[in-house]
């Protein structure tokens, strides 16, 4: 089961520490949904017979699969690859990962602009909404394994912030505008 925090705004510690406010702070599931951000768990033992898997891929649309191996020894330009996974970014379209190995952080900008952090472990699958604020950074383990799905051809371009104007920044928090009126 996935677990998330609000996180410390410590840049002097190491990025692929946890960073937990003291005391922590927990994020629901439901928060997460309500940023847009879903959450699913994967059977990665056996993908070909994975139920959850096959209906999330043919309701979403994709198409394309591919796996990234995230490790010194297997990432080509690893430390710039890092780096440039940390900046904050966003993109045009959702961004889906699952984890097969190992283990990672997606950090998320909620409504108030903070920090929120989610750890990927094995089994673990997030889609995030196009023109969410995020990034991404390995954990002390520097290994994950995942999974990136995609409608039609990959597109790997971010967005660093600020984008305020960014067509899929604007849809998005349309969307969150629209959720916050209908609970209003």
């Amino acid at each position: 089961m996935v677990r998330a925090w609000f996180m410390d705004n410590d840049t002097s510690v190491d990025q692929r520490e946890p960073h937990q406010l003291d005391p922590p702070q927990p994020v629901t599931l439901e928060t997460l949904a309500d940023l847009g951000v879903l959450y699913y768990n994967v059977n990665v033992d056996d993908l070909s017979h994975a139920e959850t898997l096959n209906n999330i891929k043919k309701t979403h649309g994709y198409t394309y699969e591919d796996m990234i191996t995230c490790s010194r020894d297997k990432l080509p330009n690893y430390d710039e690859k890092i780096k440039m996974f940390f900046e904050e970014h966003l993109h045009d379209d959702e961004e889906i990962r699952l984890c097969v190995d190992g283990s990672g952080y997606f950090d998320v900008r909620n409504r108030e602009d903070k920090w929120i952090r989610i750890e990927l472990v094995k089994g673990d699958m997030i889609i995030l909404p196009a023109g969410i604020y995020h990034r991404f950074t390995l954990d002390t383990n520097n290994y994950i394994q995942a999974k990136r799905y995609f409608v039609g051809d990959p597109v790997w371009t971010p967005h660093n912030r600020p984008q305020e104007e960014h067509p899929a920044r604007k849809s998005y928090l349309d969307s969150l505008n629209a959720k916050q009126a209908v609970t209003a």
